[in-house]
């Protein structure tokens, strides 16, 4: 009898739990939340988040054609529309001056400009972090932001994926393509690694809304031009 081999799918999932099940972003949202935080808090975690999408998003672009990281790039879970609306509604048009990204924020995005613009498996590893968990938890951290602040649909528009029908399926089709993707073994363990790094990256951004110091290194503007 051959031995059994666990799909890497599954080996990733359970490497990054923290990652994606539900998303980082939406425990560390949800410690903010029980706390002393108000909607400029908020507003101030997505913030954030848009310097992470912004860049994530630009790789997107970039590796839409490779042969590899090209199935998994999709605009069904393009998130950048969505965040610029909500921040619209929360800060007011001139948000990306106002915003300011933390140095956690930073080196999060030096990391993606770094690898994930250039190398299919890191693209990957970054790109399932964040959008498989958003997709999971995305629902879940809408219902804490209405239930803290009274939103409805505005100030909560990332969370919603309306183009994606059927997440469950959406998912198994993921997946299915993270299982038939041509990686080495070596190579496979690359992108568990920065699974792992990326989750870390997440981890300290939120660490860094939720105790902000006067040295957090904020600079501006939010965004490029």
């Amino acid at each position: 009898m051959s031995p059994t081999v666990t799909p890497f799918s599954e080996l990733l999932r359970r490497r990054s739990r923290t990652a994606a099940d539900p998303a980082v972003w939406i425990g560390g949202a949800h410690d903010l939340l029980a706390g002393e935080c108000d909607v400029a808090d908020y507003a101030d975690l997505l913030g954030q988040y848009a310097v992470v999408y912004d860049a994530l998003e630009r790789a997107a672009e970039r590796m839409a054609d490779h042969p590899v990281a090209a199935p998994f790039v999709t605009t069904q879970l393009t998130r950048m529309p969505a965040i610029r609306a909500d921040l619209e509604y929360l800060v007011g048009p001139d948000w990306s001056e106002l915003c300011c990204p933390t140095a956690a924020t930073t080196a999060y995005v030096r990391r993606l400009c770094a690898v994930a613009a250039t190398s299919p498996g890191a693209f990957v590893a970054h790109h399932y972090t964040r959008y498989l968990g958003d997709l999971t938890g995305g629902p879940t951290l809408a219902r804490m932001l209405e239930d803290r602040f009274g939103f409805d649909t505005n100030g909560v528009l990332f969370t919603i994926f309306d183009q994606v029908a059927d997440p469950a399926a959406f998912e198994d089709t993921y997946r299915a393509q993270l299982d038939a993707a041509p990686w080495s073994d070596a190579e496979r363990e690359a992108v568990l690694a920065e699974v792992e790094l990326a989750a870390g990256l997440d981890r300290a951004l939120v660490a860094s809304v939720r105790r902000p110091t006067a040295g957090d290194g904020r600079t501006v503007p939010l965004l490029p031009a």
